[in-house]
């Protein structure tokens, strides 16, 4: 791959019409953009099936495809997103567009270059992740307001690294925090239980996606 097309062009693993499970806009018709590849490898990665493969497009061609349905909302995730040097440039063509655009990314990599009309939804991986490691605690420094940071919850462990990093990071005056249990791991109504006694100022969210269709690819 060129210069040129590193910089216009994209490997999708498949891009699909669902009910957005996550974050703000929970319930809400959107289109999803899933880009392929990713240099993490966490415990909890529902996508694997996005590690390789796709198919390579063109900015316009991925717009195309996001236009065959009328939602106004679109995320672009993956695997990883920002691994890819075209992903910045996907993000302001889907804005240019219009939409209401949300990026889901891991956190560990650069995301100042991400265009500032895009919603970051920005992970910080665990130690039950296996991946904590991988943060990159200079991006809190590029999230605003209108963000979102993620944590899942695997066990007690990681639910008290959460809450020192709530503390020593000021997260929840940065942007809204998102706890999330490890679907099938971590209870939700012992999550719960925590948040309520410790009076945290997060948000607890389920992946509604996987109530409704289990881990039904594109879904």
């Amino acid at each position: 791959m060129n210069k040129t097309d590193a910089e216009t062009r994209l490997r999708v693993t498949e891009i699909f019409h669902s009910l957005q499970g996550e974050a703000r806009f929970t319930g809400l018709p959107t289109v999803f953009v899933r880009l392929t590849g990713c240099p993490l490898r966490c415990r909890y990665c529902d996508t694997p099936y996005a590690f390789s493969g796709g198919e390579m497009l063109g900015l316009d061609e991925v717009l195309a495809r996001v236009r065959r349905w009328p939602a106004r909302h679109v995320t672009v995730t993956g695997g990883e997103p920002l691994a890819q040097k075209a992903c910045p440039a996907l993000l302001r063509h889907l804005c240019d567009a219009g939409y209401v655009v949300s990026l889901e990314t891991s956190g560990a990599l650069d995301v100042s270059g991400v265009d500032e009309r895009v919603i970051k939804v920005m992970d910080l991986k665990t130690p039950g992740s296996g991946e904590a490691a991988r943060n990159r605690l200079a991006n809190l420094e590029h999230l605003t307001a209108q963000d979102q940071i993620k944590f899942v919850i695997c066990d007690e462990g990681d639910y008290a690294w959460m809450k020192d990093m709530l503390s020593r990071y000021r997260l929840p005056q940065r942007c809204e925090v998102l706890v999330t249990p490890s679907h099938g791991v971590m209870p939700a109504k012992q999550l719960a239980d925590w948040v309520l006694a410790d009076g945290l100022p997060v948000r607890l969210q389920i992946q509604l996606h996987k109530y409704l269709w289990g881990d039904v690819p594109g879904k």
